[in-house]
C-alpha cells in the first residue's frame, strides 16, 4: 500500500540493527541491513568501513525504496503483505520474494510482480497469503547452509514480521 513504505522502513530497520561484520555472514560488512557491496553499487564507488559506519536511515531510504519496495510493487500490495514481501526482498532478494508470492497466488513465478500477480492476489484473502508467504520464507531459510549460525534470529525475524504485518492488515 502506498502509505506503508515509511512505517515498513521503521520496522525493517528495527530488525536489521546497526553495523556488523560477522565472519560467517556472506554479506560481509553491513550497516542498517545494507551490505558494503550493495552500497557500493548504489553510490557507484568503493566505500570504506568509516563510510559504512556513517550510514543513516535518511541516506539509505531511497535505495531501499527503489531496489526493494518498488521492485516488489510495494505500493500495489495489500497493507501488511507489502511489509512482509518488502522485508523478504531485502533479505532474500526481490526476485525470490516475488516468486514466493506468485507461487502462492498461482501465477507464473517469473520474479516480477505485475498485473497478473496483483489480479490473482486480489481474489485471495491477504491473511491466507501472508501465512503461506511466511511458510515459503521459512522453508527457504531452513535450506541455507548458514541456517545453523543465523537460523534462530531469522526464524524470530520472520515470526515478528508476520505478526507486525498481521497488525498492519487490521
Amino acid at each position: 500500500m502506498k502509505i506503508n513504505f515509511a512505517p515498513s522502513m521503521v520496522h525493517l530497520l528495527g530488525s536489521e540493527g546497526g553495523f556488523s561484520n560477522h565472519p560467517k555472514d556472506p554479506g560481509g560488512m553491513t550497516n542498517l541491513g545494507v551490505t558494503k557491496a550493495t552500497w557500493e553499487r548504489w553510490v557507484g564507488h568503493t566505500v570504506s568501513e568509516a563510510d559504512m559506519r556513517a550510514l543513516t536511515p535518511e541516506k539509505i531510504s531511497p535505495m531501499y525504496k527503489r531496489k526493494y519496495w518498488d521492485a516488489v510493487s510495494g505500493d500495489a500490495l495489500p497493507s501488511g503483505l507489502d511489509y512482509a514481501v518488502f522485508d523478504a526482498a531485502v533479505n532474500s532478494g526481490p526476485g525470490q520474494a516475488a516468486k514466493w508470492l506468485q507461487r502462492i497466488v498461482g501465477v507464473d513465478a517469473d520474479g516480477a510482480i505485475g498485473p497478473k500477480t496483483l489480479a490473482a492476489l486480489g481474489r485471495m484473502d491477504a491473511r491466507v497469503v501472508l501465512d503461506a508467504f511466511k511458510d515459503y520464507r521459512l522453508s527457504f531459510l531452513h535450506s541455507l547452509d548458514s541456517w545453523g549460525t543465523f537460523g534462530k534470529g531469522w526464524g524470530r525475524r520472520v515470526t515478528e514480521v508476520t505478526a507486525t504485518a498481521t497488525l498492519m492488515m487490521a
